[in-house]
């Protein structure tokens, strides 16, 4: 895939996304800007939870001093 092209979401997600957005529509203010900031935390964690992972997988958490 190149770098123009645009990534789309599946059904199953773009379903999910709607599901969520009314979810969000039912929240007070003091809810929707809770949740924003644990959303943002967990996509956080989810970027070093990827990250660890690539790291390990492309064998770059080796310690090159030893034998």
């Amino acid at each position: 895939m190149g770098m123009d092209q645009e990534i789309e979401l599946t059904l199953e997600q773009e379903f999910s996304l709607r599901n969520f957005a009314d979810m969000v529509q039912q929240m007070s203010r003091e809810q929707a800007q809770e949740f924003l900031i644990e959303q943002h935390r967990l996509m956080m964690l989810q970027k070093t939870m990827y990250q660890e992972i690539l790291r390990h997988e492309w064998k770059l958490d080796l310690d090159f001093a030893s034998p």
